[in-house]
């Protein structure tokens, strides 16, 4: 999971991937609009099956079927329309995760909902994920950009463990915050081992259902009825 949605968490966002000096404002025309997201679709697909370092702005052009000039009324380079990638794209890829435990809730069923929804979105975007991991181990800025954004996940699903630590219902010798960033270092690296290394096959649900039960017996969550 990556984080918690409720209450204070509202109020921390976590900040984009996609630096904010390389996002230009939107067309005033439907047209610049339809031709812009024409171009980020064309990108994301190029990147996806290129890589950062191998695709070329001729690449992008061509699989959105519009000139060399086209591109550059809405970006002026690579780096720029790559930030327009994420900046769309982050949203889906990154489920916000284990939200607040309310009274009368079922822990464990509510953080199996989140690591579903997670494991989901993952496969949705592995390409993508893939993506990322390259252009991180190549870009500094990009890689800061990246942890930041992590970061801030980690620290909302500390708050909901320590929520529940205050309330009985977790191991209060925990440290939330490094059980927070064990868990959800787990659950981050078993979404990119199966759903971009491509490793030993598995269903959704069992992956949902191994990453809940060691989710839920490392906080020492009891199971209700």
């Amino acid at each position: 999971m990556s984080g918690s949605v409720s209450g204070d968490d509202r109020d921390d966002a976590p900040p984009s991937m996609a630096r904010s000096g390389l996002l230009r404002e939107l067309p005033v025309t439907e047209r610049g609009l339809r031709t812009r997201a024409a171009l980020i679709a064309a990108a994301r697909r190029v990147f996806e099956r290129s890589g950062y370092l191998d695709t070329r702005l001729i690449d992008i052009t061509k699989a959105a079927k519009c000139s060399a000039g086209t591109f550059y009324t809405y970006f002026a380079s690579k780096e720029e329309i790559f930030a327009a990638v994420l900046e769309l794209a982050q949203e889906d890829m990154m489920h916000p995760g284990m939200p607040h435990v309310a009274a009368e809730d079922d822990p464990a069923a509510i953080i199996a909902a989140s690591n579903r929804a997670y494991f989901e979105a993952y496969k949705r975007n592995a390409k993508l994920m893939g993506l990322l991991e390259q252009v991180a181990s190549i870009d500094p800025e990009f890689r800061v950009l990246r942890q930041q954004r992590a970061d801030a996940f980690i620290r909302r699903n500390a708050r909901s463990i320590a929520n529940l630590q205050q309330r009985g219902l977790a191991d209060r010798d925990l440290d939330p915050l490094l059980a927070s960033s064990a868990l959800s270092g787990m659950i981050s690296r078993l979404a990119f081992g199966y759903f971009v290394t491509g490793g030993e096959v598995a269903s959704l649900d069992d992956i949902v259902d191994t990453a809940t039960r060691l989710w839920v017996n490392a906080l020492r969550i009891a199971p209700r009825g």
